[in-house]
């Protein structure tokens, strides 16, 4: 390819994949994070994400458009391939759906596509104890960490609490991914 020499130079780029939460609006602490670590970012919205946070404000602090559906063939691709990718919030319906192979957003699409292209992924999940209870979730955490999929350790908060922004350790991502920016290619 010829901008490979090019993108040596620069930074490594990650996609960090929001889920619709409640601290979904938090994500720019991420975003600061890993460019103070010397990532670029891009941001990949589930749909229904675009509601929790601020797109404008996301937008300028990645300098790019934020993802959410799919391009039409032949526009340009807006944001640079990943190097990794980082999910946070993950979502209940997002780990099961992607832990399933189920590609019907933009957003599962890329992660579902990434295990193929062996891009380096760490998922941050954010969910209650009632879902954390169904047997889907934890099978679906033991086929992503199959696949390699780094997990962070978020503990479910309550049910009905709306609670767990105060424990939610955004760079976790991060930290997780450390090892493997650093591996050779």
């Amino acid at each position: 390819m010829s901008d490979q020499p090019d993108r040596q130079t620069k930074k490594p780029f990650l996609y960090v994949v929001v889920c619709a939460s409640g601290i979904a609006g938090d994500v720019g602490i991420l975003i600061t994070a890993a460019q103070k670590a010397n990532w670029d970012v891009g941001v990949v919205a589930t749909p229904q994400a675009l509601g929790f946070i601020d797109t404008e404000a996301v937008e300028t602090q990645t300098g790019y458009p934020i993802r959410s559906a799919w391009r039409s063939p032949g526009d340009p691709r807006p944001l640079p391939p990943a190097d990794a990718i980082a999910v946070a919030p993950a979502t209940f319906n997002t780990i099961n759906k992607w832990a399933a192979g189920i590609s019907d957003t933009l957003a599962l699409g890329i992660l579902c596509e990434a295990y193929g292209f062996g891009i380096p992924i760490a998922v941050m999940p954010y969910l209650n104890s009632a879902q954390a209870a169904h047997p889907a979730y934890s099978q679906s955490l033991d086929r992503l960490r199959e696949m390699g999929v780094l997990i962070g350790s978020y503990e479910p908060h309550k049910p009905k609490a709306g609670g767990g922004a105060d424990q939610y350790r955004w760079e976790e991502t991060l930290e997780l991914l450390a090892p493997k920016r650093s591996a050779p290619a």
